[in-house]
């Protein structure tokens, strides 16, 4: 664990010395699937989904993820690109413990979030149109959240995990598969 922090630490600080943002996308191809970024777990402000035969991707445009805690619902969102470069976002709402800012994000370490409990709604947005989608199964797990720390700051928190599910649009089953994601939150895209 030490020695998983002090490289993460060494990344970050290069990283200031060197001028390279801690915001950028960075995109490391899956072994299996060139189309989808590796799972990490180094904040590289990435995710990747298939939705059905197409990819959802972050862009190097968007924020990858924005977070709003609200009424005691969690409201995380992934913010990016599906064919030709459509602009879109997958929101997933729950039920969470208060929130005050986004180091507490930590506490969805190891969090498993079943979609298709009752108090859980997930939405695609693209463009003006909001779609709820009627979830028949699919889990959202937070495999790590940690902060970072650079020059002895809470600079961020990281959260990564994976995510699946299936669903009805339109009455019609489709499929968002082999989901995953590695984000940087920090006081510019978490909201109350």
């Amino acid at each position: 664990m030490r020695k998983y922090c002090f490289v993460l630490l060494i990344g970050a600080l290069f990283a200031s010395c060197t001028g390279v943002s801690l915001d950028k996308t960075i995109f490391i191809p899956d072994e299996e699937d060139r189309r989808l970024p590796a799972y990490s777990e180094w904040g590289y402000n990435s995710f990747g989904a298939q939705y059905e035969r197409d990819y959802f991707l972050a862009s190097r445009f968007l924020f990858p993820c924005k977070i709003m805690y609200q009424g005691g619902m969690l409201h995380f969102s992934l913010n990016g690109v599906i064919r030709n470069n459509v602009e879109m976002s997958l929101l997933f709402v729950f039920p969470w413990v208060q929130m005050d800012g986004y180091r507490d994000l930590v506490q969805l370490n190891n969090v498993l979030i079943d979609l298709s409990s009752d108090d859980c709604t997930v939405k695609i947005l693209q463009g003006d149109k909001e779609t709820i989608l009627d979830i028949i199964s699919g889990e959202l797990h937070f495999k790590r959240a940690q902060l970072l720390i650079v020059d002895d700051i809470e600079n961020r928190a990281i959260l990564s995990g994976v995510f699946d599910l299936h669903f009805l649009q339109n009455n019609f089953p489709s499929t968002i598969s082999n989901g995953r994601f590695d984000v940087g939150v920090d006081h510019k895209v978490f909201y109350q």
